[in-house]
């Protein structure tokens, strides 16, 4: 009887260790999933600050363009200007 007793104790323990056993890996499969969403999350992110960046210095490389153009027909007028103020006076 005691014999007895004992495996029922020990297949109780058993069955509480296959428990705990199922419930911790199901508790790291739980966490190794937040984790691969957070990573995906962080990837998209960077992803989309990457895209931004590169549009902002499109941009503004575009606004440079122009701006060193609209200077350029600036300064060639006012160049013609003084030129023909100086030849213009001869």
């Amino acid at each position: 009887m005691e014999a007895d007793q004992y495996r029922v104790n020990e297949y109780s323990e058993i069955e509480r260790e296959k428990l705990n056993l199922i419930n911790s890996t199901y508790n790291t499969l739980e966490q190794l999933e937040n984790y691969k969403n957070e990573t995906i999350y962080f990837e998209q992110q960077r992803a989309i600050n990457q895209v931004r960046q590169l549009a902002l210095q499109q941009a503004l490389q575009g606004a440079l363009g122009t701006i060193n153009g609209c200077l350029n027909k600036e300064l060639h007028l006012r160049t013609f200007s003084a030129n023909i103020g100086m030849f213009g006076s001869n």
